[in-house]
């Protein structure tokens, strides 16, 4: 372990679906420990410089083991209120969607900012949603001249594209635009968490690819769909350094060649079409549903066939996802009082004609 051809299993698996710009790629186990490094990755990049290459002192070195000194620097990441990056103690700090994750574990001053909380349709909100926009951003730059008074400079800035857990929110891509000009202009990095976006539901490889960025995103972090968990980077947050990013399995081999074939397939049978076409009908017939029960459906919202919509409470939310999966279609629910839409690459045209189908019967006996 890791098997001889590892490095050329690596390139067939992962540096083909590579975004843009991010060549380097470390892979990990999970998603949360995906996140966790990732954050390590950022505060080192960050730390160096600011020392401007110097050295530690042995002094210095020796102070870090007991959490203390310049080599333990007060440095601070930024998330956002409805984000979900996992589980583990770093990325708990930047987790805010349930209190039973968080209650009873000490967490890290870090600063929380707003996400844009958007009016459906859109079309007809763009007024209403351009001013969520400004004030989210406007946020987020109070947020890095607040936490650069406090002394606890503010690294890196981690965000989903879609905030799965947290409610299937979504952000324009002049927000997210605006939002990697702000992280650089204050010399941080832009980490995307695609975790739940990645491998292809959203009709592209990476959901950040519909966003229209400036220039890459510093760290991508992936896992679930991707079968394994790890990170791509750009060459500016390489690490010289070994042995600083390490854990006693770094990845699942045995994953990576999974995820080999499984990206053979995608293109072998043309999936990202697949969703694109399937997509087209599950937004048609959600918003025909939507039409037809005012009172119960609402906000319907997605990319590709990664789509949620809205009930009026949690208690009417849960009613329908137990009613439907007793009819036939395994359902979750997402944030407060939304439902999540998670097909397969697989899923086509003539399946969501038959969720849709059941989805309605289903309503009618609300």
């Amino acid at each position: 372990m890791p098997p001889r051809d590892f490095v050329e299993r690596l390139h067939n698996a992962l540096s083909v679906v590579a975004p843009k710009g991010l060549k380097h790629v470390q892979t990990m186990a999970c998603g949360s420990c995906s996140n966790e490094n990732a954050y390590k990755v950022i505060f080192i990049w960050y730390n160096s410089k600011i020392r401007k290459g110097k050295a530690f002192t042995e002094e210095e070195l020796q102070q870090c083991l007991v959490n203390k000194g310049p080599a333990c620097p007060d440095l601070s990441m930024m998330s956002f209120k409805g984000g979900f990056h996992g589980r583990t103690f770093g990325c708990l700090a930047t987790t805010h969607t349930k209190a039973v994750h968080k209650r009873d574990v000490p967490s890290m001053d870090w600063p929380v900012a707003s996400f844009p909380q958007y009016k459906y349709p859109l079309e007809q909100n763009v007024d209403h949603n351009a001013k969520e926009d400004v004030r989210c951003l406007q946020e987020v730059q109070s947020l890095f001249d607040a936490y650069q008074k406090k002394g606890r400079p503010v690294a890196g800035v981690v965000v989903e594209p879609i905030q799965a857990e947290g409610g299937d929110n979504h952000g324009s891509p002049r927000f997210f635009q605006e939002l990697q000009r702000i992280v650089k202009k204050n010399g941080a990095a832009l980490l995307i968490d695609e975790v739940q976006t990645g491998m292809g539901a959203t009709g592209t490889i990476w959901a950040h690819e519909q966003l229209g960025l400036d220039s890459p995103p510093d760290i991508v972090t992936f896992s679930k769909k991707m079968m394994t968990g790890g990170y791509f980077y750009t060459d500016e947050m390489h690490l010289d350094e070994p042995y600083r990013i390490f854990n006693t399995w770094l990845g699942d081999p045995t994953k990576i060649m999974l995820l080999e074939e499984t990206v053979k397939v995608i293109k072998r049978d043309n999936l990202l079409e697949v969703v694109k076409d399937s997509a087209d009908a599950l937004e048609e017939g959600l918003l025909d549903i939507q039409n037809s029960f005012p009172k119960l459906i609402s906000n319907s919202r997605g990319r590709g066939t990664f789509r949620a919509f809205d009930l009026p409470t949690t208690e009417s939310r849960d009613k329908f996802i137990n009613e439907i999966r007793n009819a036939g279609v395994q359902m979750g629910g997402s944030g407060t009082h939304s439902v999540r839409l998670r097909p397969a690459l697989i899923f086509q045209r003539h399946h969501a004609e038959q969720f849709l189908d059941i989805a309605t019967s289903v309503l009618k006996k609300f």
